[in-house]
């Protein structure tokens, strides 16, 4: 595949979940956690082993999935491009975030906090009952700095690197992390391997999202200064770059006592700021689109800047 199709390809898919987001109906990803939950009755064992299987069996049926069409229209740039695009708008959650997000904000700055609780749930998987509404709004600043780098800057980095393949392995990953990647008793072990998967994709991705939220924030030297020291305290190597980043962009104290549905959590402080309040939602998403958009231009050269390096160093 041409790097101009590529590059074409995502920014076009990109352009797509900007005007359109998710659609309401039949949305793939949905399709691929019913069948992925299918699978998991079938095979599910309290072991690393039977995890490994089900997380193997899943992205390895995505990856595949991406490269078939990949080679259905190989040799036609204009083919090439639409496959990537409609596998990047696929896998791209960034519209819906910031819809999600700003319903959110906007029932917090009416002073509706029943609203704002009972709407949370489908940003966070948090326990909303005890939340007072600048703890709500702390929750959505900081789902959207995670998730900003989940659904839109690590998916584009691996299209960028992989095509379609790699975007629909990667939203495989991440998928099935959000299924059974968590520690409770059922996933312990099961979904480790999903847990770890996801780990190591969102590696680049989070990096480039703490990048951009650097140099896209408000305050650059308070987003290095929180990277720098708090990053690494989180208990993801992933969602603490980010998340300390924004802390830091927006001049923010994040973390704190984090209630689950089943537990409670210390998270540790990100950031030396004052603690988030409602109109601070439409502040991260803000944000969140200049870390989106920077993304996009990123991944777009590099899909453009790789296939000529590649083809130098096989000239040399």
């Amino acid at each position: 595949m041409s790097g101009v199709a590529r590059a074409v390809g995502l920014l076009a898919g990109y352009a797509a979940d900007r005007a359109l987001g998710d659609p309401r109906r039949g949305h793939p990803v949905a399709a691929f956690g019913t069948v992925a939950g299918g699978l998991e009755q079938r095979i599910w064992a309290d072991s690393r082993a039977s995890g490994a299987l089900h997380c193997v069996a899943l992205v390895g049926a995505a990856t595949a999935l991406g490269a078939a069409g990949g080679r259905a229209v190989r040799g036609r740039p204009a083919g090439e491009a639409a496959v990537v695009a409609l596998a990047t708008w696929t896998v791209l959650g960034g519209t819906s975030l910031e819809r999600e997000a700003r319903t959110i904000g906007a029932w917090l700055v009416a002073g509706d906090l029943d609203a704002a609780r009972a709407r949370l749930p489908h940003l966070v998987g948090r326990d909303p009952s005890a939340l007072d509404a600048d703890g709500v709004a702390r929750a959505v600043v900081e789902s959207v700095a995670e998730n900003t780098s989940d659904a839109v800057v690590a998916p584009l980095v691996w299209g960028a690197l992989a095509g379609a393949p790699g975007l629909l392995a990667y939203r495989a990953a991440n998928t099935l992390d959000a299924m059974v990647g968590h520690r409770t008793p059922r996933h312990e072990r099961f979904g480790w391997a999903s847990a770890r998967l996801d780990d190591l994709l969102n590696l680049p991705g989070a990096r480039l999202a703490g990048l951009l939220a650097v140099a896209a924030g408000p305050d650059h030297a308070g987003a290095r200064r929180a990277w720098r020291r708090d990053a690494a305290s989180h208990p993801s190597p992933n969602a603490g770059v980010v998340e300390a980043a924004y802390a830091g962009a927006l001049g923010l104290r994040l973390g704190g006592e984090t209630a689950y549905p089943h537990r409670v959590e210390q998270r540790p402080v990100l950031g030396d700021g004052r603690a988030p309040v409602p109109a601070d939602v439409e502040r991260a998403v803000r944000l969140a689109r200049r870390v989106q958009l920077g993304s996009v231009l990123v991944a777009a050269a590099v899909a453009l800047v790789l296939p000529r390096r590649a083809g130098t160093a096989a000239g040399t």
